[in-house]
């Protein structure tokens, strides 16, 4: 069987992107999608999925005409009979499914800047009459033109509970939930080194100010921060803000190796992620799949994967004053048994694994026929 999978960029990777490079390996799959980056693409791993990559046209790097542009060249993209099944993995590539069918969308959210995030944008971000109304009237736009393209997907797989309740809430559809891939047998757990990981993008629903707050207060401890960013204006002036005035006891980690970064989980202490309702989150299972503990808020998909107690500490209503504290209980913790969390955590992760992932889409796939 023939498959293509669409997906908006290729240019930064994050969990998304793992997840679109991981189905064009393990499904022998065609990528299509706009921008993409040979060696970041490598650096993590997939230099044999690159010669199935192809470009259907180049998109600018800043909002809106980003977003606009891939939106109008999948929605233009008719492949008519060249593959017998398509795979919608990136949520601005949904137009995809106009004309290219049978199809089933794989998303990681509904576009949060239309969506769940659209409130917290208009207030923290716009700040004038004329900024507000601009992004309203795109926003009115968008959403109309996203629902109807929606309209299009055969089927609906999702990466979380957290997202199956948002497509229902703003989209009025079914999705079934299928959890991102981990590819266990990649990670290791080694002798910590003292240092404290994290791992995300620095956007600001990623909320990494509240990590800067808890490292300030204490000096002692130290924090490794593996953060890439898009270089667009909306995202490259919080991203300068935060390394300008990260803590002297955190550094600040950009485009490593899939190699690195797996040592880096391999002999941390333990993982922390702060982001605003996430979608899933790939990383505390790739942190518990090194026998980690992970520190994370008690919202969105970071309570579909960390058992509170087990395999770390969910914090709700986080802030940098109970994120402390969760980190001094840890290490009064692993002082006493340094392998309090270990088993518990690799045998988490492995309930995420690669081949749980494609096993269930390949069901999805056969049932569509």
């Amino acid at each position: 069987m023939k498959i293509a999978v669409f997906h908006n960029y290729l240019e930064h990777i994050g969990g998304a992107e793992i997840v679109v490079l991981t189905l064009a390996r393990e499904l022998h799959a065609d990528v299509y999608t706009t921008n993409y980056d040979k060696q970041k693409i490598r650096a993590m791993g997939f230099a044999d999925v690159l010669p199935r990559i192809i470009s259907i046209g180049k998109v600018p790097i800043n909002a809106p005409l980003r977003q606009q542009l891939t939106l109008f060249y999948f929605r233009r993209l008719n492949l008519g009979r060249k593959y017998d099944y398509y795979i919608i993995a990136g949520d601005w590539a949904i137009s995809g499914a106009v004309n290219n069918k049978p199809n089933l969308w794989y998303s990681h959210s509904p576009v949060r800047e239309l969506f769940d995030l659209y409130s917290h944008i208009r207030k923290t971000f716009l700040t004038n009459f004329i900024s507000r109304a601009s992004y309203d009237l795109w926003v009115y736009y968008y959403r109309f033109l996203y629902r109807r393209y929606v309209a299009h997907a055969q089927q609906i797989a999702c990466n979380s509970q957290n997202v199956q309740q948002r497509i229902k809430r703003f989209l009025g559809r079914s999705a079934i939930v299928i959890n991102p891939p981990i590819e266990n047998k990649k990670y290791s757990c080694k002798k910590s080194r003292g240092y404290w990981l994290s791992v995300n993008r620095l956007y600001y629903h990623k909320r990494i100010e509240m990590q800067w707050d808890a490292f300030s207060s204490l000096p002692h401890e130290r924090l490794i921060v593996v953060g890439c960013y898009e270089p667009s204006i909306q995202f490259e002036e919080y991203a300068t803000r935060m390394i300008r005035t990260k803590p002297k006891n955190v550094t600040v980690l950009s485009w490593i190796t899939d190699e690195k970064l797996r040592k880096l989980y391999a002999h941390c202490k333990g993982f922390i992620t702060t982001a605003q309702d996430e979608d899933f989150g790939m990383t505390p299972v790739e942190a518990m799949a090194s026998g980690k503990p992970v520190i994370a808020a008690n919202e969105g998909g970071y309570k579909e994967t960390v058992i509170n107690g087990k395999t770390g500490i969910l914090i709700g209503d986080i802030n940098s004053a109970k994120l402390i504290h969760a980190i001094e209980k840890i290490n009064m913790q692993l002082e006493k048994n340094p392998d309090k969390y270990t088993d518990a955590c690799l045998q988490r992760a492995k309930e995420f694994d690669t081949q749980v992932f494609i096993r269930k889409i390949k069901k999805r796939i056969k049932t569509s026929h």
